[in-house]
């Protein structure tokens, strides 16, 4: 049990403080839980390195933060931009601001300089401050809509995306050369601030990044022109939009804004909340009864880092119902396009980028107004890179929109990661477009049904937790690739891509192309009928994931496909 060896070194360590020494006592007898901590180091997921807070290898700690800070340095160092230095950020999770000043000094000790914010900011941010500031990298402390037990660790790179999946592989080996329990001589936070080594970022950055974040709005005059209308109740889910989201909503205009009290203090026990996440309905309860008593017409949410944000909208029967990151997507994509091309803002370039997960409707939408869309694997950062790799051709102002299901937006190229800023103002701007026509987002998802079709998503968790989740979940993967489903509900198997050796199989012809992907532990099941079923494990959580996708002309017929292909779908879980 090589893990219980690691954990003796721990324990005897003197570098550890008498809590964090009780707190490696308290799992003592825990075999399991000690594997879990001591067995293997966290590994770079789609985004980044995220982990509960506890003492161990495989958990997010001062440590383990000092020691991945050193591998980020070294691979700033193998491309000799130590003199840019690293943006830092933070959220406000329990010990953010600790692991961004100790990865601060870890830097300072490298002879990197770093600029790190004052206090919390949103994810996109960071993402705006290294292409602002001209850095080599950047770092961010936040395990975005995770429990309140977690915290992570994003690395990105010069053009403010998360760094790729080769420069993880490059900093996970950097990092293991040195002993995760010796940081080093370090200066102190305030010496390293005096020396000039570390510079602290104010609230005038603030204002650079609410001037990107404004200029991305299609119709200034959209919310002002009916304000004394419009009503909306706004929650940060006790995290990093708490200031700049209600800022910028007040810049466009609105009038009416109610906010959450209780969940508007940062608080990283998230204590109004099982989970702060936006994808789950319980987080908008405090916010709906709020509307409700105002009238609101609509209540959003975003996450602890402010990168994502959900929205609840009045149905036709004035009760709030959930819009889905699928559904919100479709709605600023055909939004945006149509209005873009009416105040003459759309160019012939005009493209837009959604992760291979996400709604099959924006094909539709693309194909009838008439501009690009590109599929990438999950990961903003793949996104961010097709942007980039349109600038370099001359073509930067082409962007329309990037998307997950996952409730993630950017409508600028001013970052590289989802903004919910941004996203939030974007969608106040058009629930004001709408509403000036007397119809809700409700009302505005139902049209674009009647223009693009009915399309319809089913997501499925399947958690695997604990010290051999790793292992069941390699386990399912595995027993998917060696006994090929021929069909979902009924409905034959048409397709089989594999994103990890990174071919696409006709089942009928026997055909083999390529995905044109990076390889991906993901399977892509395209049936008979063009609906869809894709599995692949999170590399934020636990679990595996399981994504339906499907379309028809009947919509009673459309959600007994969702229901039918789910069920099939879990029972290829059963490993």
């Amino acid at each position: 049990m090589m893990y219980n060896t690691e954990y003796q070194r721990w324990l005897s360590s003197n570098l550890l403080t008498d809590e964090e020494k009780q707190e490696l006592l308290s799992i003592a007898n825990d075999e399991n839980t000690k594997a879990m901590r001591f067995s293997a180091p966290m590994d770079f997921g789609t985004a980044g390195l995220r982990s509960t807070m506890y003492m161990g290898i495989g958990c997010m700690n001062r440590f383990t933060v000092a020691q991945t800070t050193r591998g980020i340095a070294a691979l700033i160092k193998s491309a000799g931009g130590e003199s840019r230095g690293v943006a830092i950020a933070y959220d406000s999770r329990n010990n953010s601001e600790l692991f961004a000043k100790v990865s601060a000094c870890v830097l300072a000790s490298e002879g990197i300089k770093a600029y790190i914010f004052n206090g919390i900011r949103p994810t996109p941010e960071l993402s705006y401050a290294v292409r602002k500031l001209g850095t080599m990298a950047g770092i961010n402390i936040t395990a975005s809509h995770n429990p309140k037990e977690y915290n992570g660790y994003k690395a990105y790179w010069e053009d403010g995306a998360q760094i790729s999946p080769e420069q993880a592989k490059i900093v996970s080996a950097e990092r293991a050369k040195f002993d995760v329990l010796d940081a080093g001589t370090l200066p102190s936070f305030e010496d390293a601030v005096a020396s000039g080594m570390i510079t602290v970022l104010d609230e005038k950055f603030d204002e650079f990044y609410l001037e990107e974040v404004l200029a991305t709005s299609i119709s200034k005059d959209a919310v002002a022109s009916i304000s004394d209308e419009l009503k909306v109740v706004y929650t940060p889910l006790h995290g990093a939009g708490y200031k700049l989201v209600p800022e910028v909503f007040r810049r466009m205009g609105l009038k009416h804004l109610y906010t959450v009290a209780e969940q508007m203090t940062p608080d990283g026990n998230f204590p109004t909340v099982k989970k702060p996440n936006p994808e789950y309905a319980d987080v908008f309860e405090l916010g709906i009864k709020i509307a409700d008593s105002v009238g609101s017409d609509l209540v959003i949410a975003t996450d602890p880092d402010s990168d994502r944000v959900g929205v609840m909208a009045r149905g036709k029967d004035g009760k709030f119902v959930t819009i889905s990151g699928n559904q919100m997507g479709a709605l600023l994509l055909d939004y945006a396009i149509r209005e873009r091309r009416k105040l003459g803002k759309l160019p012939e370039n005009a493209y837009a980028v959604k992760s291979i997960v996400s709604t099959d409707m924006a094909y539709g939408i693309a194909k009838k107004q008439g501009i690009k869309l590109h599929d990438v694997l999950t990961g903003f950062k793949f996104i961010g890179e097709v942007i980039k790799n349109y600038e370099a051709k001359g073509e930067a102002d082409g962007f329309v929109l990037g998307f997950e299901e996952s409730y993630g937006y950017l409508l600028g190229s001013y970052a590289r990661d989802k903004d919910a800023v941004e996203a939030s103002m974007m969608i106040l701007e058009m629930t004001a477009f709408y509403k000036k026509q007397n119809m809700t987002l409700c009302d505005a998802l139902e049209k674009l049904y009647e223009t693009y079709g009915n399309y319809a998503e089913g997501m499925i968790d399947i958690y695997m937790e604990g010290y051999d989740g790793i292992e069941k979940r390699k386990r399912v993967m595995s027993s998917l690739r060696e006994n090929l489903p021929v069909s979902f509900g009924g409905v034959k198997v048409l397709t089989v891509g594999d994103y990890l050796d990174g071919t696409v199989k006709n089942v009928k012809t026997g055909d083999v192309a390529s995905t044109g992907q990076p390889a991906s532990d993901v399977l892509y099941y395209t049936l008979e009928n063009e609906d869809k079923i894709i599995v692949r494990p999170s590399g934020t959580e636990p679990k595996v994931k399981i994504y339906v996708l499907a379309h028809d002309t009947d919509r009673a017929v459309l959600n007994s496909k969702i229901e039918t292909y789910s069920k099939a779908a879990r029972k290829l879980m059963e490993v």
